[in-house]
């Protein structure tokens, strides 16, 4: 059996919340549940047992210090084909210090390595079929967002499952303390 797994930091609910009156106006967006908002550190795709648990070892080997986080400004992936809303990290080097991390455990655990650079931010709906001028649209409203800061304790190794309707299920299966 595998496992289509990644590492994300959880953002936490209260943060969440108050984002969803974002999420409206955009044609051809699925938006993200709050309970499915998170920036992903490193996505290690599908992989079998055995290796999910020597990556989680070495996952639980990182040690780095809690670092404040916060949401800042928006954007979309995909160029003249607009595929996903995003908002900004502002964090400091400390998230990508992290994500880096995540990317050495993911070789020690015999992952072959990510190729694309590492760009922080925390989805906010997927796009099918969305113009330059709606994605653009959103991005100017979102631009001047700021969310409260908080407190990165904990990183998680998360499970996903795409569902019939296209909508993905993620379920934490491991914190690993900041401290």
């Amino acid at each position: 059996m595998s496992l289509r797994l990644f590492a994300a930091l959880p953002v936490p609910e209260n943060i969440g919340a108050g984002l969803v009156r974002l999420q409206k106006g955009v044609p051809g967006a699925r938006w993200r549940p709050v309970e499915n908002f998170h920036i992903t550190l490193r996505f290690f795709g599908e992989i079998d047992e055995r290796t999910a648990e020597d990556l989680d070892a070495e996952l639980a080997n990182i040690r780095m210090d809690p670092f404040t986080v916060r949401l800042k400004g928006a954007g979309w992936f995909g160029k003249a084909d607009p595929r996903a809303l995003w908002l900004g990290v502002e964090a400091g080097e400390a998230v990508a210090t992290l994500a880096g991390k995540c990317e050495r455990a993911a070789r020690r655990a015999g992952l072959k390595p990510e190729t694309r650079n590492f760009h922080p931010h925390m989805t906010i709906a997927y796009l099918q079929g969305t113009p330059v001028d709606k994605a653009n649209r959103f991005t100017q409203r979102a631009s001047d967002l700021e969310t409260e800061a908080w407190m990165a304790t904990h990183f998680s190794l998360y499970s996903s499952w795409i569902t019939r309707g296209d909508a993905n299920i993620y379920e934490a299966e491991a914190d690993y303390p900041l401290a």
